[in-house]
């Protein structure tokens, strides 16, 4: 059954509260999960994608009732398997089995549940999996492990809104008391047209700063000056990867795009949100209403692409994620979806390495390669709220070169205290306002609400995904490689900077700006667009193996290791690369403790990337890293031949840094034990404060690893990515790398002055 836009719309949404409602009501939080590992398979070649594997392992593993089966195609061959066979299949393996249907992008493997089993189990079913083996058409079985995913910036409810009278009284009014104010006259209404005339657009300091809630003027999206060339995101639907959406709000049910949607977590054609006292789930709703919230209906704000279609994908509520669920989120309807928008991730705790297992790493290339008839489906990720004692480069969906990561700013310019760094970001949008950390952006909520604190890189991706749906509809033709070139040539500076003064603004090999946190500047939405009209889309791309070490190599935190690698960037080959776009150093190491190594990658232009910052509180001495790619996008626009050069060594924090930070409740076994139990002796021998063994004290936080391998993947075109376009401002990005090409040549290394980030 699917649903058409208005026919059976409330329809589907009464129905979907009432048996929504019913579930049995669980904590999202409650169940904790052993640190899963990821199982990056070595990577497919499809299309001309190719990109390494990678793995982690993990101690523990908890299995769900759910299959994935492949079965043989007709006579025994790999092809098309129709529904009929698959659900012969299940019936023949007898009572319990069933076949929910074929995994998305697939022609022959399928999605089995056992409800006779446990939905989450601490060991596999073998019975179930032989069960179904000596079946004739069944080609392979595998059990899906359950692994934890959480959504970014979630913040729960004041206390009070538990209690039944007060949210039987917060639901009764339509708004709340302090949304309902005039709209202000705009200075630059002549300029820009008629202001939104909706309740909450003059708190929407993201599309229109004017200094409100502490904010610095003019620091915002530049919605405006794109909305005034006549765009607005029409024919572009983006899919919200959450929760669920509520499709019956008045200011989102005339954008819902019902044969777009999906509910993964239930199997049915109605992704509303499951009821939760504290509203729990209220996430997906929110990041809709950024998206493409309704402008001038009264009602709560403006969407940055108002006009645009917006589809739920209700894969997020359960206590366990699996691959398929992920996979069938992201391959689905890819022709009918432009946009991904993913609020969420692995846990955000800075221990966690984590990343897409195989059928959804799958759905992601095949997305960008197939999707949209070609042009290739848009993959939007929040790159993480773990703060200053996270990396982003140790979540594969953010730091994949397949999507395009996020981060936030407040809007007085700097970063939010949970923005994570890493070398992968691409660009910003914004979350909190300044003046008041708990006021975020203003948005859509649950059962026709408004809010105003949406927060998080949460916030961020779906801002961004606005900004890209603007541009698809300024030029529908655009790749996915090209949003991904428009994002980097017309993202600002502006007033963006670091607030504890630790990344500086840098420039690369051809003259553009970058930065650890903000990637290459926030979002501007209206030069985007102009952009887009006269894009000539880039070169085809590339992928080059630039050479390896795999000698075994210690380091230790008096000593590190720096290897250099020359490469001709496959000059010569099918496989040549002149002009990069994504770099990759695929690493495998193990340490004595893997939140203390730090990854440096300085590229032959001079360009210098923290690929790995440290991680305070990644206590790990066993998994290390397995063939994990770190990524850059500092090198964009570069030349890649030359000498690569890799930096590998320990930040270890002096003694009083680590008996301060970890003294009150360290790990059994842990480094930081050894430490506090090295203190205590001596103190107990020398006096609190006395002359304490500090040799002893050293040599507990000694820590020793081993580089096994580093591989260095060069992305990019052979011919130049930007000849065709016509430099219009001589100030531009655009003219800057475009000149940088020129003055350089194909056989030229320019060395740029550069000011130190790290």
């Amino acid at each position: 059954m699917v649903l058409s836009r208005e026919g059976d719309l409330d329809k589907g949404g009464r129905y979907n509260r009432e048996r929504k409602a019913d579930r049995s009501e669980f904590s999202a939080k409650a169940l904790t999960f052993s640190t899963m590992a990821v199982l990056w398979c070595a990577f497919l070649l499809v299309a001309t994608s190719i990109l390494p594997a990678s793995r982690m392992v993990a101690g523990s593993q908890l299995y769900t009732n759910t299959f994935s089966v492949k079965l043989h195609g007709p006579d025994g061959a790999n092809g098309h398997v129709d529904e009929a066979v698959a659900h012969q299949v299940a019936k023949r393996a007898g009572i319990g089995f069933q076949n929910v249907g074929k995994i998305r992008g697939t022609k022959d493997e399928f999605q089995f549940v056992h409800h006779g089993l446990p939905k989450i189990r601490g060991r596999r079913s073998i019975p179930s999996v032989l069960l179904l083996k000596k079946d004739p058409s069944v080609k392979s079985v595998h059990q899906q492990p359950g692994f934890k995913r959480v959504k970014r910036g979630y913040k729960p409810l004041m206390p009070s809104m538990y209690s039944y009278l007060s949210r039987h009284e917060f639901l009764a009014n339509k708004f709340n008391s302090y949304f309902d104010k005039a709209v202000e006259i705009d200075e630059d209404q002549e300029r820009y047209g008629q202001l939104p005339k909706d309740p909450l657009f003059k708190e929407q300091w993201y599309l229109r700063n004017t200094g409100q809630n502490g904010g610095k003027p003019k620091l915002d999206l530049n919605v405006r000056a794109a909305w005034a060339q006549g765009v607005s995101g029409k024919n572009v639907t983006t899919a919200i990867m959450d929760d669920g959406v509520d499709y019956t709000h008045e200011d989102l049910k005339y954008n819902y795009n019902a044969r777009a949607s999906y509910d993964f977590s239930s199997n049915d054609p109605y992704p509303y949100p499951r009821y939760t006292d504290d509203w729990f789930n209220s996430h997906g709703t929110r990041c809709a209403g950024e998206v493409s919230a309704a402008r001038d209906n009264g009602v709560c704000g403006t969407g940055v692409a108002y006009d645009s279609k917006i589809a739920g994908i209700r894969m997020l509520d359960q206590p366990y994620m699996t691959d398929l669920i992920e996979a069938n989120s992201m391959g689905h309807e890819p022709d009918l979806i432009d946009i991904y928008s993913a609020s969420w991730g692995p846990t955000d705790d800075g221990r966690t390495v984590d990343g897409p297992r195989n059928a959804t790493m799958r759905a992601i290339v095949r997305g960008v390669n197939e999707g949209r008839r070609g042009k290739g489906n848009i993959y939007v990720w929040a790159s993480g709220d773990g703060g200053e004692a996270d990396d982003c480069n140790c979540d594969g969906y953010a730091a994949s070169m397949w999507t395009i990561s996020i981060n936030s700013a407040i809007n007085d310019g700097q970063n939010a205290h949970y923005d994570e760094s890493c070398s992968s970001t691409l660009a910003s949008t914004f979350s909190n306002g300044a003046k008041d950390p708990n006021t975020g952006v203003a948005t859509t909520d649950l059962y026709g609400k408004c809010t105003k604190s949406h927060s998080g890189t949460s916030a961020a991706a779906p801002e961004a995904a606005g900004v890209f749906a603007l541009a698809l509809e300024a030029n529908p033709d655009l790749t996915w490689r090209d949003i991904q070139h428009l994002t980097v040539l017309t993202s600002k500076r502006n007033s963006l900077f670091d607030a504890k003064h630790r990344f500086q603004w840098t420039m690369n090999g051809v003259g553009l700006e970058f930065n650890h946190l903000f990637g290459f500047g926030v979002l501007d939405a209206g030069g985007m667009v102009s952009l887009a009209k006269q894009w000539h889309s880039v070169p085809a791309r590339y992928h080059c193996q630039g050479g390896s070490h795999t000698k075994i190599r210690k380091f230790t935190n008096k000593s590190g290791i720096i290897l250099k690698l020359n490469t001709d960037a496959c000059k010569g080959t099918d496989t040549h690369v002149k002009y990069l776009e994504h770099v990759q150093a695929v690493i495998t190491l193990n340490s004595t403790r893997r939140g203390d190594v730090e990854l440096f990658l300085i590229s032959p232009m001079g360009t210098r990337s923290m690929i790995l910052s440290r991680r305070p509180n990644d206590d790990d001495r066993r998994d290390g890293f397995t063939k994990w790619p770190f990524m850059t996008t500092h090198t964009w626009g570069e030349y890649p031949w030359g000498e690569w050069t890799l930096e590998v060594k320990f930040n270890t924090p002096s003694f009083d840094r680590y008996t301060k930070q970890f003294g009150k409740s360290p790990n059994a076994g842990s480094t930081a034990a050894r430490v506090r139990s090295a203190w205590a002796d001596a103190a107990s021998s020398r006096g609190r404060y006395g002359n304490v063994d500090i040799d002893r004290a050293e040599e507990a936080m000694m820590h020793t690893g081993f580089l096994k391998e580093w591989t260095l993947m060069l992305h990019g075109t052979r011919d130049p990515p930007y000849s065709e376009l016509a430099v219009l401002d001589p100030h531009s990005k655009l003219a800057i790398v475009k000149k940088a090409h020129t003055i350089a040549g194909p056989d030229t290394t320019v060395t740029m002055q550069q000011q130190s980030a790290y």
